[in-house]
């Protein structure tokens, strides 16, 4: 059995929003069509309340992108971003919403970010991702979405070690690339943990 995540499909993270990834509207319809090669879609959603200390502006002193601490790891100062109930944390309107089976929230707790759509920076939590895949039968995954070099990253890479097989659809995917190296760093480290790098026309139609 085969599963699509979309990986952070939000307002906030395409043009206009509060972390906008350039150009990342531009993988909504390609994660479209992908619903097509899969028997189940599934969504993360960032969900941070507006508290989340991965915020800059709840960190006094620290700036925009400074890399600070957060429950004892690193952590990037990001913008308000995602926060519960606003407009910028609903995926993008033209996603096709109604063809997700379920969405795993994340970055719930104010106390740790949660780049993945299994666990948290720590891995100290699971969202439950992981255990649902597993009691559906789900063998292997198609990862697509927001952002190339942190969510998605972090998402393929778990998946890929929780025993998935581990797709990654690189065109359906954008990357926030604060050093121009970040995106193709990441590529390198996803396909070091096992994950295969391909593009939508390749993928098989289910």
């Amino acid at each position: 059995m085969k599963a699509l995540i979309l990986v952070d499909i939000q307002n906030d993270f395409c043009p206009g929003g509060a972390l906008a990834v350039a150009d990342g509207d531009a993988v909504v319809p390609i994660a479209n069509r992908l619903m097509d090669a899969v028997d189940v879609v599934l969504a993360t959603q960032d969900w941070h309340p507006a508290n989340h200390g991965s915020f800059a502006s709840n960190n006094p002193g620290r700036k925009l992108f400074d890399l600070g601490d957060l429950g004892g790891l690193p952590q990037v100062m990001w913008p308000d971003h995602c926060v519960q109930w606003t407009g910028g944390a609903q995926f993008h309107p033209g996603l096709d919403t109604k063809r997700i089976t379920r969405v795993f929230p994340k970055g719930t707790d104010a106390t740790i970010d949660s780049y993945s759509g299994f666990f948290d920076n720590g891995k100290r939590k699971a969202t439950g991702l992981g255990h649902w895949l597993k009691a559906m039968g789900v063998t292997e995954v198609l990862i697509c979405g927001l952002a190339t070099d942190y969510c998605v990253k972090a998402t393929a890479i778990d998946a890929a070690g929780l025993g998935f097989r581990t797709v990654l659809v690189e065109d359906a995917c954008r990357g926030v690339g604060m050093k121009s190296t970040d995106v193709l760093n990441a590529l390198a480290a996803m396909r070091a943990s096992g994950v295969v790098v391909t593009t939508s026309h390749t993928v098989q139609r289910g």
